[in-house]
């Protein structure tokens, strides 16, 4: 998912962030990489430009990204955190052999999970966002 440099900047400044060169350069990063890029992914993508850039600044950049709602943290079943640059309301089809997460859209789970955590009243607990991560293996076609 590609986005130009102005609506990245757009979307820094909606959620109140100051526009920072690191900031930009990690943001498109996430967007330019697509498949939820681990951190890691992102540093040796923005090295390049960035030759001077810490590990542990991408890695607040990142946090203060998840906080301000522009990205979501995604992880693995090997407990490794990626980072996915998609906001809108989605699931993840997770491949255990291949490690590849695919964003899943389904409206009508969406609205059946909704339903069923809005009957079962879950007390003292207020949910913000359901997001499924299905397990499994793709089957690659013959």
């Amino acid at each position: 998912m590609k986005l130009a440099i102005e609506q990245i900047i757009i979307k820094l400044k909606d959620a109140g962030l100051k526009v920072t060169p690191q900031r930009l350069s990690i943001l498109e990063a996430v967007y330019d990489l697509g498949n939820h890029p681990t951190a890691e992914n992102i540093f040796d993508h923005i090295r390049t430009a960035h030759p001077g850039i810490a590990t542990g600044t991408v890695y607040k950049v990142l946090d203060a990204l998840v906080e301000n709602g522009l990205i979501k943290r995604v992880k693995t079943d090997k407990d490794a955190m990626r980072y996915d640059g998609l906001a809108d309301i989605h699931h993840h089809l997770y491949c255990a052999d291949s490690e590849e997460i695919e964003d899943y859209f389904d409206d009508e789970l969406d609205e059946m999970l909704r339903k069923y955590f809005k009957r079962k009243g879950i007390s003292n607990f207020e949910i913000k966002d359901i997001t499924l991560q299905i397990n499994g293996n793709f089957i690659k076609s013959k």
